[in-house]
């Protein structure tokens, strides 16, 4: 469906029919990992014309697959994505590039009189998108140097209690082996004087830049478990392991912090002889149903979402179907300047 009324004018804000000024329009589709949400944004972005904008992480390294559980080449065909195969494996990436490749794209969707559609599990991209970058000093090479000392010296058990030292709260949420996010916590209270948790605490994300519709997928704790069972042994049936081995022959080695996402880093251990395969599908099913709870406690504590709860046995299309009207009550919103919102019906 293409909008057939401007979305947004020549100005960045509308009118609603209340009177009141509003942003732009923006919908999030937002879940933990296995959710569902692939499925149902093909269902959205087709029926309203549009791409489907990746929140997510991992799929911004190119190579990394099926690990990251990428878009087939066939579904890529009936609706594109955008935001993945960003960099290599070895790159660097971080929270702001997202926001500005994604800030790109939302601003040619509007040109075009398209609704921007976000899909993801990535808590930081959506937030920083949705409500603005926390206003923390830019990285420096001699601050971080010095803490790859420590890490060197101490391990990252010296780095994690180093946190706990000047940034309690920040160390409660991280996890003792996320060194990049450790790390980076560290660097902000070296280079601020500040800690990272009082800066977030004072900015508040409140930034807005669009009028956004969050919704997200939610499932019951054993569905969900399940479902990222059966994802990781099709996974590994289907050439994970192959992939990763691809991955580390290309001298994409352990260390980087992309290898050491879920998957990549225990089947590597498991190549390199330090564990059996048993105990590798072991401990990426564990690793992974913690990351899924991780998103949740995240995504909970997130303003202004509106949850979907998928009931067991019920088809996607039907949760696509409830999604879409829920989307078109919110375009409706805008009022009379309000953007045509007839679609097609799957």
């Amino acid at each position: 469906m293409e909008f057939r009324d401007s979305l947004l004018g020549d100005c960045d804000m509308t009118m609603c029919a209340d009177g009141a000024r509003r942003q732009r329009p923006l919908v999030v589709l937002l879940g933990p990992t296995a959710v569902g949400k692939s499925r149902v944004a093909i269902q959205v972005a087709q029926h309203f014309d549009t791409e489907i904008l990746t929140a997510d992480s991992r799929q911004v390294y190119r190579g990394m697959d099926i690990g990251t559980d990428k878009p087939t080449a066939e579904d890529r065909q009936v609706v594109q994505h955008r935001l993945l195969d960003l960099v290599n494996p070895d790159e660097a990436f971080n929270t702001g590039w997202y926001r500005r490749a994604a800030l790109e794209h939302i601003e040619r969707l509007y040109a075009v009189n398209r609704l921007p559609f976000v899909v993801g599990g990535t808590g930081l991209y959506i937030r920083t998108l949705v409500r603005g970058l926390c206003p923390a000093p830019q990285a420096d090479p001699l601050v971080r140097a010095d803490l790859k000392n420590l890490r060197d010296r101490e391990g990252r058990e010296g780095l994690y209690a180093e946190l706990i030292r000047v940034d309690p709260a920040a160390a409660a949420r991280l996890h003792p082996n996320d060194e990049p996010k450790v790390m980076r916590a560290l660097e902000v209270h070296r280079l601020s004087g500040c800690s990272m948790s009082k800066i977030q605490a004072e900015h508040r994300f409140e930034e807005a830049m669009f009028s956004s519709l969050l919704i997200g997928l939610q499932r019951t704790t054993e569905t969900l478990y399940r479902r990222i069972e059966e994802r990781i042994d099709w996974q590994l049936a289907h050439g994970m392991v192959e992939e990763t081995q691809s991955l580390l022959d290309q001298g994409y080695g352990r260390e980087l912090g992309s290898m050491k996402g879920l998957g990549y880093r225990h089947i590597s251990a498991h190549l390199a002889k330090e564990c059996d395969e048993k105990e590798m599908v072991r401990q990426f099913k564990r690793d992974t149903r913690r990351f899924a709870k991780r998103q949740m406690t995240w995504f909970r504590k997130e303003p202004g979402v509106e949850w979907f709860v998928i009931d067991e046995g019920e088809p996607l299309e039907q949760v696509g179907r409830r999604v879409i009207a829920r989307i078109e009550e919110f375009l409706q919103g805008c009022g009379p300047q309000r953007p045509s919102v007839i679609g097609r019906v799957s």
